[in-house]
């Protein structure tokens, strides 16, 4: 899993790589710069990620332990009600003859509360033994992911060469130019489709905290930031965001987390039915349509996996059968 991690986490930070390349001394002939060029590259794009992933949770955690806190404040104040209210319960002869005439166990009652807690807090232990043991197994496998990722692009070039070397002694010619045609369309249509992804996030996040400052919602800025780094997931990454974001705004007003909640899902369907459709689908050369149903498909497949993937693959399939399309009936012009 680390291997494949890391591959995956190359393949999206070339992209970022590629570009800033073209600003690092392109022309260069210090031998200096030629040799640390390619080092400068990964730092910059790796400071930059981490920037940005910085900059957003330091907007949104800060915000999301100030309403835990006010959550834990309130209690006090929730128990003395809930206190109240059964003692008015108690008080009123109507309510306490009902109760006697049911004639309740209690101690039987209050044993099986003590015994479910007591299990219950058993299970708590254990559930926490198992999250910590997976938080640590998930950040070694990220490092090793990480690193695995780094040294794909400080040799890639050289991997490259070593992969065509491959192809040419294992793999006839004609094999050899299908397979570079596909894999090349392929490359093309996932990585323009990262870039609309993004972009994607950024118009929705925007909006996010656009609509929240319009409408005064809290934590406008902290939850449109969540909002678009969860959006990167399509269509359900939205929501995602918006968890947290109602979590934030319940504790200081219920009402206006409903409102958010509502505020939220007329956003996610004019992002899930124009602004994706329109942006993603632009960027990969797919019909809003077609990515519409791409998602559909690959995520009744594959879950968040296939939605990922759903779209770039569906994308690859129409330019391929668009060109073999349009070769065919060319041909046969000809022919006529």
């Amino acid at each position: 899993m680390p291997l494949i991690l890391g591959a995956v986490l190359a393949y999206v930070l070339n992209i970022l790589c590629v570009k800033l390349e073209k600003y690092f001394f392109p022309n260069t002939k210090i031998k200096i710069l030629q040799k640390s060029r390619r080092a400068l590259v990964i730092l910059t794009t790796l400071v930059i990620v981490t920037l940005v992933m910085v900059g957003v949770f330091r907007l949104v955690l800060p915000q999301f332990f100030n309403a835990l806190a006010d959550f834990f404040k309130n209690i006090p104040s929730f128990v003395e009600g809930l206190s109240a209210l059964l003692e008015k319960i108690n008080h009123n002869s109507v309510v306490s003859n009902q109760l006697e005439s049911m004639n309740i166990d209690w101690s039987s009652v209050q044993s099986k509360v003590m015994k479910y807690l007591t299990s219950g807090m058993g299970g708590i232990f254990g559930s926490t033994f198992k999250i910590v043991t997976g938080i640590t197994k998930g950040f070694i496998n990220f490092i090793l992911a990480l690193t695995f990722a780094i040294y794909i692009l400080a040799t890639k070039e050289k991997l490259g060469c070593q992969v065509k070397k491959m192809a040419q002694a294992y793999m006839k010619k004609e094999h050899i130019k299908k397979v570079k045609y596909v894999v090349d369309i392929a490359d093309d249509m996932f990585s323009h489709f990262i870039a609309g992804q993004v972009t994607e996030a950024i118009i929705l996040g925007s909006l996010c905290s656009l609509g929240m400052l319009i409408f005064r919602f809290p934590y406008a800025l902290s939850v449109g930031a969540f909002v678009s780094i969860t959006a990167l997931i399509p269509i359900l990454g939205a929501w995602l965001g918006g968890i947290v974001g109602f979590l934030l705004i319940a504790v200081k007003s219920p009402i206006e987390a409903v409102f958010f909640i509502i505020f939220l899902l007329v956003l996610q369907q004019f992002e899930s039915n124009v602004i994706y459709p329109r942006v993603v689908g632009t960027s990969i050369g797919l019909p809003g349509i077609w990515v519409l149903a791409s998602i559909t498909v690959g995520g009744g497949l594959g879950g968040i996996v296939g939605m990922l993937l759903g779209v770039p693959v569906a994308a690859t399939i129409y330019q391929l059968l668009k060109n073999d399309t349009n070769r065919r009936l060319n041909g046969i012009e000809k022919v006529k």
